[in-house]
């Protein structure tokens, strides 16, 4: 439980001072915090059940809960609170369980749960970077078995220096975006977006991370050694099969496990390999039905995999072979097919070896913008990407449900690498939707989806600056030797220590991803990883190449087109009309008509002629007359002074009695009647926007109207009210 004496403890990280208290909230669970960094504070707890599970995996749950009031907002759901997390609070929930997963006891199998709340949120210190270090210290006091303790910080680059917990407002200029996690000794997680950053610039980067959360680690082991519980103890089941270990990796070893875990294509594989198991396990249970064979047969089940296993990673060390024959550096085969959806903006299926992404652009209006109901002062983002991952890419049959944690993070990962190379939005006003259909998984789905997603994104014609690609780098480490991996199988991801996804252009990295098994990796390890995950980037690059190299030029057929034209701001009232009379007209004519404050006005439509002719309309509307311009003008009214011309839409001009005739006339109506058409110029535009015309043929041949006597009621009235 935790202390029930209130205690802070502070240091400084970066140029803010971080404070950890403890003792205040939350006294009855086994570890609370609450985390202060300027004015974002969070309050994190930690709790165990004190019965053991009976699964065979850790149940850990991470909750990341945003509470509106932190910023003094209402929630904007029909019922006015929170509902189920958003995708930032979901991500930020996978930042903190990939930082503490790795440290629990092996066969640590209590139900534990971490929930962080955000209470008050100042908005340029963000909170998904301060919930790992309240987890850690929250973890570290309690009586949960944790072999902490862990830190985190974000890394941005200012006028080239790295800054660390750059605010929101300095994360706008900064070309990384880097979240690392580590202990005292080594890295844990990386989490990045980057504007097409070096290599070497990330791993300093990362070495510099490491080296500013020190202090931090320092103090959470502080708060352990002064307040920390004593850590419960705990007793992992008798596995039943352990001195059988030795035994069946022999009997599997002369059954041929070898040439099994080698054999070509997954199905296959995993035929083969299920065989040689079910024989091996027979030959063990020669009564199915007999008392304690079905416990018998699961631990042997188990203890074969462990088995195989230890056999792939042998093959790996030791003979430089994986379960398809590739040996640690190549890259599985690749094929792709540009535009295989007829009626779709932009779509590419993009395979490489038995994984398979179907990706597809769609271009839309800001109106179809997401809306962002978070913490953070962002209300919409104009780039979406969906990443869909259904059970039969994997062969297995399961519920179909909304989207899981592992597919939002998959998904912004995607979208980090690719939202790099995108135009910006004034220069290419559309909103994009990418979804990424994973046909076939067998390792690096996320990675294929970010290739497929960019070459839908070139056949869609989007002008992006560069094509990016993604690889998924494995690592096995035993005994101080170690493989780093390329482009991973969905068992490689299982049986080794790292997950380590990158993605870039040619130019540098966009995004990358890790996560170990493992207490850690050194920088020079990941600097290997980096520079073995470049020359397979740029190898996918160079097939991708083959079949897209660039943007189409031309926008795709079936996309529909925006036109955006720019008018006075004064004249926005013109276009909208009065209740938003004429904005209806306009939309009318098969056209959606977007205004913004500063006169920029965007018409969307799938139908180019009708896009033009709701242009053609405003520009009317919207028309400003300009000295020395001819027009064919109507008469529309006639005075003692002079005839009234109507110039386009809205607009006349007054043609003065002395500039209509070369011969002197005593009334307009002896040359000009309404209904009449003639050829006239402006001559002058005053201060209050009242046009002076003249008739263009007589120029020169009559005296301008300065030059003239005025005649009897030659004042002029101003134009007439029409």
């Amino acid at each position: 439980m935790t202390s029930k004496t209130p205690r802070t403890f502070t240091t400084m990280l970066g140029d803010k001072e971080l404070s950890i208290e403890t003792g205040k909230l939350a006294k009855l669970v086994s570890g609370s915090v609450t985390v202060r960094y300027g004015d974002t504070i969070l309050l994190v707890t930690a709790q165990a059940r004190d019965e053991r599970s009976t699964l065979d995996f850790l149940p850990l749950t991470v909750e990341f809960e945003e509470r509106h009031y932190a910023v003094g907002k209402i929630p904007g759901s029909f019922h006015r609170r929170e509902g189920r997390p958003g995708e930032k609070a979901i991500l930020s929930a996978r930042i903190t369980d990939r930082q503490i997963r790795p440290l629990f006891p092996k066969n640590y199998r209590q139900e534990t749960q971490v929930i962080i709340t955000v209470i008050s949120a100042d908005g340029e210190n963000t909170p998904d970077v301060l919930g790992p270090i309240g987890a850690s210290a929250a973890l570290s006091i309690s009586d949960i078995p944790w072999e902490g303790p862990t830190a985190c910080v974000r890394v941005g680059q200012i006028d080239g220096q790295f800054v660390i917990n750059p605010t929101l407002s300095q994360l706008e200029h900064s070309p990384m975006d880097l979240v690392v996690a580590g202990t005292k000794d080594a890295i844990l997680m990386v989490e990045a977006g980057a504007k097409t950053v070096d290599e070497d610039v990330l791993v300093s980067a990362i070495e510099f991370a490491h080296a500013q959360m020190q202090p931090v680690i320092e103090l959470i082991g502080q708060m352990r050694s002064e307040l920390g519980q004593e850590k419960f103890s705990f007793t992992a089941d008798a596995d039943p099969a352990a001195e059988m270990l030795p035994a069946l990796a022999a009997d599997a070893k002369t059954a041929g496990l070898r040439d099994a875990l080698l054999t070509n294509g997954k199905k296959e594989r995993g035929t083969k390999i299920k065989a040689l198991r079910d024989g091996l396990i027979a030959a063990r249970v020669q009564d199915a039905a007999a008392e304690g064979a079905a416990a018998l047969t699961t631990a042997l089940k188990n203890a074969f995999y462990k088995v195989e296993k230890q056999e792939l990673r042998r093959l790996i060390l030791e003979e430089d072979l994986r379960a398809d024959g590739r040996n640690t550096r190549t890259v599985r085969p690749i094929w792709i097919e540009a535009r295989p959806l007829p009626r779709a903006h932009g779509s590419a299926i993009f395979t490489r070896g038995e994984t398979q992404v179907l990706g597809v652009a769609t271009l839309g209006t800001e109106r179809d913008e997401i809306l962002i109901d978070d913490l953070t002062p962002e209300t919409g983002d104009k780039f979406m990407l969906h990443y869909n991952f259904p059970p039969y890419s994997t062969g297995e049959v399961k519920r179909m449900g909304g989207q899981s944690r592992r597919e939002i993070g998959h998904g912004n990962l995607a979208k980090r690498a690719i939202r790099a190379v995108l135009p910006s939005f004034e220069s290419f006003p559309y909103v994009i939707r990418l979804v990424g259909e994973v046909l076939e998984s067998n390792g690096s789905s996320s990675m294929a989806t970010v290739c497929a997603g960019t070459l839908a994104l070139m056949d869609a014609g989007v002008p992006i600056s560069a094509p990016v690609a993604g690889v998924a780098m494995g690592l096995v480490m035993e005994d101080g030797k170690y493989k780093i991996l390329t482009d991973i199988l969905g068992s490689e991801d299982a049986l080794g220590d790292m997950d380590f996804k990158v993605c870039g252009s040619a130019q540098g990295v966009t995004a990358l991803q890790m996560d170990i098994k493992i207490q850690g990796i050194t920088p020079q390890i990941m600097r290997e990883a980096l520079s073995q995950a470049k020359d397979a980037r740029l190898h996918i690059l160079g097939k991708m190449a083959e079949v897209l190299a660039a943007p189409r030029p031309e926008l795709s057929p079936t996309a529909p087109r925006i036109i955006s034209i720019k008018i006075n701001p004064e004249l926005i009232g013109k276009v909208i009309g009065p209740g938003g009379k004429q904005v209806r007209e306009l939309e009318a004519m098969g056209a959606q008509v977007t205004i913004e404050e500063d006169g920029t006005i965007r018409i969307f439509s799938s139908d180019g002629a009708a896009a033009k002719a709701v242009q053609e309309k405003i520009e009317a509307v919207t028309r400003s007359a300009k000295v020395g311009e001819e027009f064919d003008g109507t008469v529309v009214k006639t005075a003692p002074f002079g005839a009234f011309v109507n110039l386009f839409a809205g607009q006349d001009g007054m043609l003065h009695i002395s500039q209509i005739s070369e011969e002197r006339i005593n009334a307009v109506e002896d040359a000009l009647n309404v209904g009449d058409k003639l050829r006239v110029k402006i001559v002058s535009i005053d201060d209050r926007g009242k046009i002076d015309l003249i008739r263009p043929e007589l120029e020169g041949k009559i005296a301008p109207r300065e030059a003239r006597a005025p005649r009897d009621g030659g004042e002029r009235r101003g134009p007439p009210r029409r």
